[in-house]
């Protein structure tokens, strides 16, 4: 069939329809030749050579194609690991700007560029055409009414952090419309928009919706997926494996339409972006699209011997931002998710893979330059995962201006605190408060800190007072996988069980780490189904699970009815008392000349802490004051911010301490607000005056305001 072909232009890469035909590109600086792939209905194909290059673009236009199209690339080159090129005509590639996939890979030996049985694996080219196995690319219509939708810009210190999984979180809810289940589609139902606005939270935090490998090998033989989806094979298409409406294109509206419902319900979309590495893996994996198109441009190969990839995430690859196409690929897709799909902001996978220029990770890196100078990515929510897997790569606190943190210190310090564990208060004060000593000399403020004690990888918070060690079976890999060192603690039995004092136990030990979570100062982040008891049943790297271990289980809701009322009171206490989310650093001293501090730290018996008694690692009591009228930051217009004063009693201790309100406070009524012994959000509370001494049972949290 005779097709025609213009030359096109080489800009925007991608596919790009303006109501007559389709432009085609894409970027490859090392092949000697570049076929544009048709298919039809009936997937017959018809090949199209662009002969068209300008800066190593590749390009051409087809008039009289619409969208719905569907298109792949193969491209032509040396075979030659050993000098890092690894072209193969026979293998369909994906565009790395496609905007629309429409379906997944199907795995098979012919997705590889290389015979399984040949002696020297990767060093040997196969024949073996692969159409018949890989998603075909889609050509879009762009044009979408969003009405007068835009970013919220919530402020960062009055954020809340909800992190779901775009599946997992609507897959078994009973009153969503079963075919809308597990989709954006079902996420955007009122149902679910109503549940997160009742919870109070500000931001729904989306695992990975970048297309991505969902069938990787190592999993097909244990009928298992890739549910996670940290393995993005596209950078620009949301996963259509999420998508009620169709693969052809639907896709990309209906994401748009969840975007704008959870706009209008006053939430934000946060993507959890994996620009680290992707799902063609080391040198014996697939060929997909990267690998396939320019293999020593895209990733980062071993100098001396460019046959093995660099692998800073663990994953067998890592992406050469080094190199300029690179970086302009990832900000593309970034830009594209703020301007043309709306997003509110971003958290990186193993953010410091992204930063090493030649080795160490290097805090001026290239890629932070240029989102530092980005007019659109500058100013949207930046979140880091400050480590990967290479030396040296834990930078927990090391990422400059513009971007905040999951403090994996607070985690461990807060896990530490609440099971007991030797430490020095010192370090749990310093996390509560918001980690000035990580984040405060290089002008970073609070909200730098995103906190958190639970997240996608790990336990729930159910299975971290229930487990003290993984129970990862359902893998298939014999428990091997998963981290080790949990800081978890059962409460002295291992898994479910129906020792009513050991429940008891559990649900106070919930609470703590909630209240410790809402009350620190940065920004903190729950994982979703934590505030109804969502369990794993002890599996803490559920990544391969797409099925009732992961998918949150909403029958919960009336069992541990308490505990959700209490999160949703909690959350709603938090927002009225600006005083536990400040926009700036606690000072240790008076601001508007009073002879109180903005903070005060006490023991049990009303003294102020010694520098001695903070180094103790045995201490695990503490009394904290926070001073609502000395908040150094003013309000939206000028004024000045006042509020409430309150008094934290944190007793981890396996024993009940009676706590005394400090001496230069006791000429006030103190009521309690918060007890975590009791099920209930506390209602008219008990009432405190001069030398009372205040039980606090133990391991429990007592927080009274001053009236």
């Amino acid at each position: 069939m005779y097709v025609p072909l213009w030359p096109g232009k080489p800009y925007p890469l991608g596919s790009s329809w303006d109501g007559k035909g389709t432009n085609f590109t894409i970027f490859s600086e090392n092949a000697t030749s570049v076929e544009l792939c048709l298919f039809d209905k009936e997937n017959k194909e018809t090949r199209l050579a662009l002969t068209e290059v300008s800066n190593f673009v590749w390009h051409g236009y087809v008039p009289g194609i619409s969208p719905g199209q569907r298109y792949g690339f193969r491209v032509h080159g040396p075979y030659e690991p050993s000098q890092g090129h690894r072209f193969n005509p026979h293998k369909l590639l994906i565009d790395p700007y496609a905007k629309a996939i429409d379906g997944d890979i199907v795995y098979g030996e012919e997705i590889f560029a290389y015979s399984w049985d040949n002696p020297e694996k990767d060093l040997a080219c196969t024949l073996d055409d692969d159409a018949h196995l890989m998603p075909k690319s889609v050509v879009i219509d762009e044009r979408f009414d969003w009405g007068d939708d835009q970013l919220l810009n919530i402020p960062n210190h009055e954020t809340i952090i909800y992190e779901i999984h775009p599946r997992g979180f609507t897959k078994l809810h009973p009153d969503i419309p079963e075919n809308l289940r597990g989709t954006y589609a079902g996420l955007a139902h009122p149902t679910a928009i109503a549940y997160l606005q009742s919870l109070g939270i500000t931001a729904v935090e989306l695992m990975p919706v970048h297309h991505f490998l969902r069938y990787p090998g190592h999993l097909v033989d244990k009928e298992l997926s890739n549910y996670w989806g940290y393995d993005s094979i596209n950078y620009f298409a949301p996963y259509s494996g999420y998508s009620s409406s169709g693969r052809a294109g639907e896709q990309v509206r209906e994401f748009k339409e969840m975007v704008k419902a959870l706009h209008k319900a006053g939430i934000e979309v946060i993507l959890d972006v994996v620009y680290n590495h992707t799902g063609e893996g080391n040198h014996l994996g697939p060929t997909l699209s990267f690998r396939g198109i320019d293999n020593a441009a895209y990733y980062r190969l071993v100098e001396d011997d460019p046959r093995y990839y660099m692998d800073f995430t663990g994953c067998g690859n890592s992406l050469n931002v080094r190199h300029p196409q690179v970086l302009k690929l990832i900000m593309d897709s970034l830009r594209y998710w703020v301007t043309e799909m709306h997003v509110d902001g971003f958290r990186f996978d193993l953010a410091s893979a992204l930063a090493r220029e030649l080795y160490e990770v290097d805090s001026l890196a290239a890629f932070f330059d240029i989102v530092h100078q980005d007019p659109v990515i500058c100013n949207v929510k930046l979140i880091a995962e400050p480590w990967d897997v290479g030396e040296g790569g834990y930078q927990v606190g090391n990422f400059p201006l513009l971007w905040s943190e999951w403090n994996g210190k607070y985690r461990d310090a807060v896990r530490d605190f609440w099971r007991g564990e030797e430490e020095t208060l010192a370090e749990f004060a310093y996390r509560f408060t918001g980690s000035s000593d990580l984040y405060a000399s290089n002008g970073r403020l609070p909200h730098a800190s995103i906190n958190f004690v639970t997240a996608h990888d790990g336990f729930t918070l159910n299975d971290l007072v229930s487990y003290n060690d993984k129970h990862n079976e359902a893998n298939g890999e014999d428990n091997n996988d998963g981290e080790e060192h949990n800081r978890s603690w059962n409460c002295e039995e291992e898994g479910e069980t129906d020792d009513p004092d050991i429940l008891i136990l559990r649900n106070r030990q919930r609470r703590n780490f909630l209240v410790t979570l809402m009350l620190s100062q940065g920004v903190p982040m729950l994982l979703g189904g934590d505030e109804f008891g969502r369990t794993q049943k002890g599996n803490n790297n559920a990544y391969c699970q797409d099925n009732e271990i992961s998918w949150l289980d909403w029958s919960l809701q009336v069992e541990n009815s308490d505990l959700l009322d209490f999160t949703r009171q909690l959350i709603y206490f938090r927002c009225q008392h600006p005083v536990f989310h400040r926009r700036k650093w606690f000072q240790g001293r008076a601001i508007h000349g009073s002879d109180v501090n903005d903070i005060g730290w006490y023991n049990p018996d009303g003294g102020e802490m010694t520098e001695e008694q903070w180094n103790i690692d045995f201490a695990k009591a503490v009394g904290i004051f926070l001073n609502g009228e000395e908040i150094p930051a003013s309000g939206e217009r000028g004024e000045r911010i006042i509020d409430d004063s309150f008094m934290i009693f944190f007793n981890a201790h396996y024993e009940l301490i009676e706590f005394t309100i400090p001496p230069k406070f006791q000429d006030r009524n103190w009521l309690v607000v918060v007890d975590t012994s009791k099920s209930r959000f506390v209602e008219n509370g008990k009432q405190y005056q001069g030398e009372f001494l205040i039980p606090v049972m133990e391991r429990s949290i007592v927080v009274l305001r001053r009236l």
